[in-house]
């Protein structure tokens, strides 16, 4: 592992960038990190099960994603806001009849609010498909595959092709905070001095068991993953 200014990077095979990744994820989990953010890139990391052109692929794309607007939020769709701006704008013209002109600037205001929601909700999912488009036919074939949010900061690549025992990959991971990234420095060393051989997560295969038992095998929690080499 080399450490700089810019953070802890690794260049090996896959199962090396993994290792990586758990590596620095386990260091900020002992030195006390709970946090949306932490869950963000827990989730994000590389995996051994997983292959980078396809599931990294996939979990940038959407990390890089548009987010949600407030119509999307409320689970609200164009169309739904569009009628009930229509329903707003019938109401308002009620309130004109009535002689009610405060009431029919209300129902005319809240109209012009659902058609805005709309347009906006609209407007997102359609960039969510130009970028998702660009992201996975273009931008990954110029650039690393890439993860940033206020905890951690990373991108890996795959720097060799050939056989899939013969690729080679660097992985580079920064944590954002200074004084939480001396921290993690610190047992990152430890892990090089205490541990001689370390045991990488993988998803444990049920299925199999499943066949030969007739039984739905149980849930596990991802905390209690069998290890392998």
């Amino acid at each position: 592992m080399e450490e700089s200014i810019s953070g802890f990077k690794r260049r090996g095979s896959w199962g090396d960038i993994v290792e990586h990744g758990e590596r620095i994820t386990r260091a900020l989990r002992d030195a006390g990190v709970e946090s949306d953010a932490f869950d963000e890139w827990d989730e994000w990391r590389p995996k051994s099960h997983e292959r980078l052109s396809q599931d990294v692929n996939e979990k940038t794309a959407a990390q890089a994603s548009v987010a949600e607007g407030e119509g999307e939020k409320a689970g609200k769709k164009p169309e739904e806001d569009l009628q009930n701006a229509g329903r707003k704008l019938s109401e308002s013209y009620e309130k004109v009849e009535e002689g009610d002109n405060e009431g029919a600037v209300e129902r005319w205001q809240d109209s012009i609010d659902y058609v805005k929601r709309a347009a906006d909700s609209a407007s997102r999912k359609a960039l969510r498909a130009v970028e998702d488009t660009v992201y996975r036919k273009v931008m990954t074939q110029l650039a690393p595959y890439y993860f940033d949010n206020e905890l951690i900061s990373a991108n890996v690549q795959r720097v060799t092709r050939g056989a899939a025992e013969d690729e080679q990959f660097s992985f580079e991971v920064n944590v954002n905070d200074d004084d939480l990234k001396a921290v993690v420095s610190d047992r990152l060393a430890e892990y090089e001095d205490a541990v001689d051989r370390w045991h990488i997560d993988t998803e444990k295969d049920t299925a199999t068991a499943e066949a030969a038992e007739g039984v739905e095998a149980p849930q596990n929690d991802p905390e209690s993953k069998s290890t392998t080499n």
